[in-house]
């Protein structure tokens, strides 16, 4: 822990996988109330080719230009994904899925060409399919501070149209709202998150670090600002954690810790839920059943006074029965001796 404080570059680390995880948290969270889990993953593996593309066209290892390629093919993702939705009967977790094939393929392909060109400069490009968090630099650390900054403010100021997005975009076209350009307004919003996270956890793990955290906030409340707010928490702690546990052990990468670390808020979320976990699941149902339990004792014990108390009412009309027969019997046997006493004088 102490060399996360003293070492410049665990500190860079640190705070890097933090802002990662607090951005892809935050604009996570809409992804996965559209249904749209996959759209990270799709777009990570459409950045590949871009990546490959921006090193074959310029021939130097940037940083920044690997970030404009990889946006350039993951806007490309996005589009294609939406023409194959909007012209054709395919679903679009299968039009994600046939894009995400293709491009990632073309990525490979290209990568494989690189490594067996001429290029003198092409080591190091396979890093972006694992991600390498231990490259960071200052100026990787102020890219992610601007674009995490970037997502909260947009994810704040457009928080009513993006909420209307998430749960009833026909009601918003309704209302006069450009459902379109919002929607696509948080798809780049999403390529950008995933972009600046290729480097510090790859093309394969980024969707991770996007919407586990959003499934973890679920399990915690039901308000889209608290659960947009956790889902940014979970995720810097993940980014936190990945980086503190990388550094303490060696030979440990900090992206595939930090996506570990967020699936334990998952497996803490789904057992400790206050409202959705398995442990307030079972102990409602056991307070279920008690209260179950204990009104159907109620009821037979109401049900036994009941059934005492017309006994005993049917007894007692039973006696004042009985009592009015022999009353109303006694004037007839007076009446009968008396007429034989009669009989017996005459």
């Amino acid at each position: 822990m102490l060399n996360l404080l003293t070492d410049p570059n665990l500190r860079w680390i640190l705070l890097g996988s933090m802002l990662l995880g607090l951005s892809g948290g935050v604009i996570g969270t809409f992804s996965y109330l559209r249904k749209q889990s996959l759209i990270g993953d799709t777009l990570a593996h459409a950045a590949l080719p871009g990546i490959c593309i921006a090193f074959m066209l310029t021939g130097v290892k940037s940083v920044g230009l690997f970030l404009v390629g990889a946006l350039l093919a993951g806007a490309a993702a996005t589009l294609s994904v939406t023409l194959i939705t909007r012209y054709s009967r395919i679903k679009p977790d299968a039009a994600m899925g046939i894009v995400l094939s293709l491009f990632f393929a073309v990525g490979i392909v290209l990568l494989t060409r690189i490594q067996h060109s001429s290029y003198g400069n092409q080591s190091g490009l396979d890093k972006f399919l694992f991600g390498q968090a231990a490259s960071m630099t200052s100026s990787d650390l102020y890219t992610l501070g601007g674009v995490a900054l970037l997502l909260v403010i947009a994810c704040g100021l457009l928080y009513k149209e993006f909420k209307l997005l998430s749960f009833d975009p026909g009601y918003g076209r309704g209302l006069g709202f450009p459902m379109g350009l919002l929607e696509q307004l948080l798809l780049g919003l999403t390529t950008v998150a995933v972009v600046v996270g290729i480097q510090a956890v790859g093309v394969v793990l980024v969707a991770a670090l996007l919407i586990t955290p959003a499934v973890s906030a679920r399990y915690w409340t039901d308000r889209l600002g608290v659960m947009t707010v956790l889902a940014g928490l979970f995720g810097a702690l993940s980014g936190a954690a990945g980086a503190w546990i990388s550094s303490g052990v060696s030979q440990l990468p900090t992206g595939p810790i930090s996506v570990l670390a967020a699936t334990a808020c998952f497996v803490a979320s789904v057992l400790f839920g206050p409202r959705r976990g398995l442990a307030a699941k079972l102990l409602g149902r056991r307070s279920a059943r008690r209260r179950w339990l204990a009104e159907s004792a109620g009821v037979a014990a109401r049900a036994n006074i009941q059934a005492a108390m017309q006994a005993t009412a049917q007894a007692a009309v039973l006696t004042d029965g009985q009592a009015n027969v022999h009353d109303n019997a006694h004037p007839n046997v007076h009446s009968a001796a008396h007429a034989n006493e009669r009989g017996t004088s005459v």
